[in-house]
């Protein structure tokens, strides 16, 4: 019998930055609002795609996942050979690390895909067949489940400010604005970590330039309430721009220095 020859990753070699405790804020929000979909599946995988020249962000995503749903295990996908062969020592039980691209290879179909600063080198009209690639070996959804989840998006170096959107196999769903609300000086600081999707986009008559703009304005208006902290300014804010803008989560999420906004609000206009 012939043997087939391996399948040649698909995508480009990313800069592979990356620094323990990154990608903090997403971990926390896949695991609290996706946790409940990983409990139910029997046996939920979930896949760090392009995690860089080293596993931290692979490593704490398994310790992450795991308080949520305990039989979680996690798959470190990298495109460049050398960082896989630099990851292995760092595998245990429910963590391995494999050589792949945006084809995703494990078998079956995940209940998870983090891909966090992967996207940011590729040309915007790349970004929606990588999407749809990558939403169509998510788990499927039915039987009370909305199946697997693709969270895509972009932070900083220290994971202060990260922006992230979040897809099912149907598509994009949300947009999720994170901070360290210490370090924010007004909402609009997050404009630099925007998706690819949508980085471009932040200039006058795009939906996401609107709410940037509207959320300045909340902020200013909630300056007041700054003397009892920053997270109460933020919560004022956001609670502000309901009125107006479809924010899909609620106080128990802004308390994180979170807000999560429907996609369909902040689509870029073709």
């Amino acid at each position: 019998m012939t043997s087939r020859a391996p399948t040649r990753p698909v995508g480009t070699v990313t800069r592979g930055t990356t620094n323990p405790n990154r990608l903090r804020r997403m971990d926390r929000w896949i695991a609290a609002t996706h946790g409940p979909e990983l409990r139910r599946a029997a046996a939920p995988v979930a896949v760090d795609l392009g995690y860089g020249a080293a596993p931290w962000t692979a490593v704490e995503l398994l310790t992450r996942l795991r308080a949520a749903a305990p039989h979680a295990r996690v798959v470190g996908v990298e495109i460049e050979p050398a960082r896989v062969a630099a990851a292995k020592p760092y595998e245990r039980d429910g963590l391995v690390f494999r050589h792949g691209g945006f084809e995703i290879p494990v078998e079956g179909r995940p209940h998870l895909i983090r891909a966090a600063n992967v996207l940011r080198q590729y040309d915007e009209p790349e970004v929606a067949a990588v999407w749809e690639r990558l939403c169509a070996r998510l788990a499927p959804s039915g039987a009370g489940s909305r199946g697997g989840l693709l969270v895509e998006g972009t932070c900083d170096e220290i994971g202060r400010r990260h922006v992230w959107v979040a897809l099912g196999p149907e598509g994009p769903r949300t947009v999720t604005f994170a901070t360290r609300l210490g370090s924010l000086d007004r909402p609009t600081d997050l404009a630099e970590r925007l998706p690819k999707a949508l980085i471009h986009r932040n200039v006058p008559g795009e939906p996401v330039h609107a709410f940037l703009r509207d959320f300045d304005r909340a902020w200013a208006a909630a300056a007041p309430y700054a003397s009892y902290g920053a997270r109460q300014r933020w919560i004022r804010a956001v609670r502000d721009l309901t009125a107006d803008w479809p924010v899909t989560d609620g106080p128990v999420r802004w308390r994180q220095g979170e807000v999560t906004v429907a996609w369909e609000a902040l689509a870029p206009r073709t």
